[in-house]
Parts: structure tokens; C-alpha cells; sequence
């Protein structure tokens, strides 16, 4: 069990910073793909704005390879249940906005519920 936790851990820290490095490298493929409805076209504050979610991205996803490397299953858990706030308002974010459901749900909200179940798993080897 810890030991899947810690590669769930991993995979997910990986996935978060290529997102948040899309945001800078791609930024209008990163916007389209993200789910919003009607977002604005990319000026040079819109693009700047993206620049700051990728930032975001990538601290979060290094966060986690900290704690993997530096911390105990049992707070690298508590922290994993934590930051699955992120895609769970992500989620509702695009739902508000009008935007794809499916994304919404499936990539979004699945991503939380993964990101959930990782922590579920580190903190069930910590008992």
C-alpha cells in the first residue's frame, strides 16, 4: 500500500508539472484544453495570467516530490487530501463557468478522486 501511494505520488507530481509547464510553453492549447467556457482571447495579460496557473502547477507538483523525498507517508498523505481541493474547484470552476462537463467530471473531478485515493493509500500504510 505505501508503496503504491508513493508512485501514485510521483505520477501525479510529474503530470502536474508538465501541465503547469503547458501553461508557459503552449498557453493557448493549456486554456482550450483546461474546460472554461468562453475564455477570453489571449492577450498579453491573458497570457500572463496563465503564466501564474502554471507557476502555480509546478510548485505544487515540486511540493509533492518534496514531501515524498523529506517527509513521512502520514503528512504526504494529509497534504495529497489537501491539494485534491485543487481539481475538486477546478471541477466546479468549469461547471460554473458553462463550460464541458466532461472535463469537468473526467478530468477534473477524476483527477481528484485519484488524487484522494493517493492519499487514502498512504495514510491506510501508516496504521
Amino acid at each position: 500500500m505505501l508503496q503504491t501511494g508513493y508512485v501514485l505520488s510521483g505520477l501525479i507530481a510529474a503530470a502536474i508539472i508538465c501541465l503547469g509547464a503547458r501553461f508557459w510553453v503552449a498557453p493557448a492549447a493549456a486554456s482550450g484544453g483546461f474546460g472554461i467556457a468562453e475564455s477570453p482571447s489571449l492577450s498579453k495579460g491573458f497570457i500572463a495570467w496563465l503564466s501564474v496557473k502554471g507557476t502555480r502547477d509546478i510548485a505544487s507538483g515540486l511540493f509533492v516530490i518534496i514531501l515524498m523525498t523529506n517527509g513521512t507517508p502520514l503528512v504526504l498523505g494529509e497534504f495529497m487530501f489537501a491539494a485534491s481541493l485543487i481539481a475538486f474547484g477546478d471541477m466546479v470552476t468549469v461547471l460554473r463557468s458553462g463550460g464541458s462537463r466532461t472535463l469537468a467530471f473526467g478530468m477534473h473531478g477524476l483527477t481528484g478522486l485519484a488524487i484522494v485515493a493517493t492519499g487514502a493509500c498512504l495514510l491506510a500504510a501508516t496504521r
